[in-house]
């Protein structure tokens, strides 16, 4: 069983940054694809970014996030720019130790263990 716990997320004003982490257990997390995907009020859940075990990454929009691993830390990133009010959701980390090809790695059925989340409010 994997454990994923996300920090970093809080309050911060339109075209801030914030880092979000997600400390993983197990001891195989060098080989886990690893995802973020966010959930805004009455919104469904949707992909961010993803970063395989060979550290190809994966976005819905590259141009304002990263996403980036540390795998001697077990830990994941999600670095977030010039944050968007609409940026504003619940921020969830994801990872699977099942071999999934990138595409799929925006799909939420292609990960196994969920962390609980992190709030990230962007203020205008």
């Amino acid at each position: 069983q994997v454990h994923l716990v996300e920090s970093g997320g809080g309050l911060v004003q339109a075209g801030g940054s914030l880092r979000l982490s997600c400390a993983a257990s197990g001891r195989t997390f060098s080989s886990y694809a690893m995802g973020w995907f966010r959930q805004a009020p009455g919104k469904e859940r949707e992909f961010v970014a993803a970063i395989n075990w060979s550290n190809s990454t994966y976005y819905a929009e590259k141009d304002r996030f990263t996403i980036s691993r540390d795998n001697a830390k077990n830990t994941v990133y999600l670095q977030m720019n010039s944050l968007k009010p609409e940026d504003t959701a619940v921020y969830y980390c994801a990872g699977t130790d099942r071999y999934v090809s990138g595409s799929y790695l925006r799909r939420m059925e292609s990960y196994d263990y969920w962390g609980q989340g992190t709030q990230v409010t962007v203020s205008s």
